[in-house]
């Protein structure tokens, strides 16, 4: 139907379109009905994962995997009508980000216990950051190396521009927020966690002081963080119908052939997410930390970072999930957990710049000696801090990485790897996330504030799934 009214207004000109649509709003009321019969809240992300998964891979075979799926005109339209769900839930969070960051930032620290180090969360909070990026940077340049990940292919035309960019102490100023209500409106988290910090240090110091107990100032952000507590409930209670929607989305939109024909970057990509994960295991293990226990534990925001390719969206379910089942003090979860939005990613900073690195140089013939990989790893260690609160981070992570490499005249080459993006995004979030929390595990440890019992404890989804 080539009527205005039903292609350009409805969405729905293609009879496969309606059809496809009618089976995804099915899909939604199958999830609403197992929330009815009261199953699990982890087992209803499971299968929205399973659900979502299947009705986007149906899509493909029905389409005969299209090397352009989105020139398909009922896959266009569907998933369009997909994003109305997917992305509205991504949207939900998202409005959550910055009162929640703001809110609890001030909230934890007028309520901090006497004796808490500020000035000691944060040194542990970089150094267990850029030293797990480095561990990253490393692994992604040695998986690229030793399989000759670009080899042999030639510098290719495409598209793809190399994003500007600023000297690190330019970035590293610009987090302090002059504006603070910019800082709010362009989500630069780490301006606002500053911000927050300054509020709530300065409030808590004149507290201390005797000079004001400010009663009712306390008591203000003591009800807001009641208040968005309970908002981030409600929106994080929808994640399961979000995961259906952003899944089939992602897997409908994707051509196969341009997931084959970068087959072993996907491949390396997810072999370096898979040696990270044990790394996190490893670390924890040495912090005296059960890391069968934490992966158990964080399924929830692990999940929702794959589908949903957000780490800033996650935030919300990330620090409850740190502070309800992971035993971490409401200090280090909101703090770290803010920060490891948008600085010290290990998939988006870490894992992907270094096999970008690897797989631009062998394009352009460029030799891989020790200094080049030390210089890597040092350029992408910093450069993961130096992109915070950047849109696009993990095309800016490469952009910082080659540029400080040598590489930046090569940038375009990487226009293939940009094709197959959300496939990789997915799981790098997810890394990005585990990271961020396994990090704040590790600091808390290190603070002294951890909660061995309240982790180690089992919450009530582990105990029906036991009876």
């Amino acid at each position: 139907m080539d009527i205005p009214f039903f292609k350009e207004f409805l969405m729905l000109s293609n009879p496969l379109s309606v059809a496809i649509v009618i089976v995804f709003i099915l899909a939604l009321f199958g999830v609403y009905a197992l929330q009815r019969k009261g199953v699990s809240f982890g087992t209803l992300v499971g299968a929205g994962t399973i659900i979502g998964a299947v009705l986007g891979i149906a899509i493909q075979i029905l389409a005969g995997f299209p090397n352009d799926p989105m020139k398909v005109i009922y896959i266009q339209e569907s998933t369009k009508w997909f994003s109305l769900v997917g992305g509205g839930f991504i949207d939900l969070i998202r409005m959550l980000v910055i009162p929640l960051v703001f809110i609890s930032i001030v909230h934890v620290i007028l309520n901090m216990t006497q004796g808490t180090n500020l000035k000691k969360l944060v040194v542990a909070m970089l150094s267990t950051n850029l030293g797990m990026v480095a561990v990253a940077a490393i692994v992604g340049l040695a998986l690229g190396s030793a399989f000759g990940l670009g080899t042999g292919l030639d510098p290719v035309e495409g598209n793809a521009k190399m994003r500007e960019v600023k000297p690190v102490i330019d970035t590293f100023r610009a987090l302090i927020p002059s504006n603070p209500v910019k800082a709010m409106a362009d989500t630069n988290v780490i301006a606002v966690v500053v911000f927050g910090v300054i509020i709530g240090g300065i409030a808590r110091l004149i507290k201390q002081t005797g000079t004001n107990e400010l009663v009712n100032f306390t008591k203000l952000f003591d009800e807001l963080h009641l208040i968005i507590s309970w908002v981030a409930d409600f929106v994080i209670g929808l994640m399961p119908y979000g995961v259906v929607a952003l899944l089939a989305s992602t897997l409908a939109q994707r051509g196969l052939q341009a997931v084959i024909d970068m087959g072993l970057f996907v491949v390396l990509l997810y072999v370096g997410i898979i040696v990270m994960l044990v790394v996190q295991a490893i670390l924890l293990t040495v912090f005296g930390v059960n890391p069968i226990t934490y992966f158990k534990k964080a399924k929830a925001p692990l999940v929702l970072a794959f589908t949903s390719r957000s780490s800033m969206g996650v935030l919300p379910l990330t620090v409850e999930t740190l502070t309800t089942k992971l035993g971490v003090n409401a200090t280090t979860a909101n703090t770290v957990g803010s920060f490891g939005t948008t600085a010290g990613m290990q998939g988006c900073a870490g894992v992907f710049p270094g096999l970008c690195v690897v797989y631009i140089a062998n394009i352009a013939g460029v030799p891989l000696d020790v200094t080049m990989y030390i210089m890597s790893v040092i350029v992408i260690a910093i450069g993961s801090v130096g992109i915070a609160g950047v849109p696009g981070t993990a095309t800016m992570a490469a952009s910082v990485s080659l540029s400080g490499t040598g590489l930046g005249a090569f940038f375009t080459s990487i226009s293939p790897v940009l094709a197959i993006d959300p496939i990789i995004d997915m799981g790098r979030t997810m890394l990005n996330v585990s990271g961020t929390m396994s990090n704040a595990i590790v600091v808390d440890k290190i603070m002294g504030t951890f909660d061995e019992s309240a982790f180690n404890e089992l919450d009530a989804e582990e105990i029906k799934q036991g009876a």
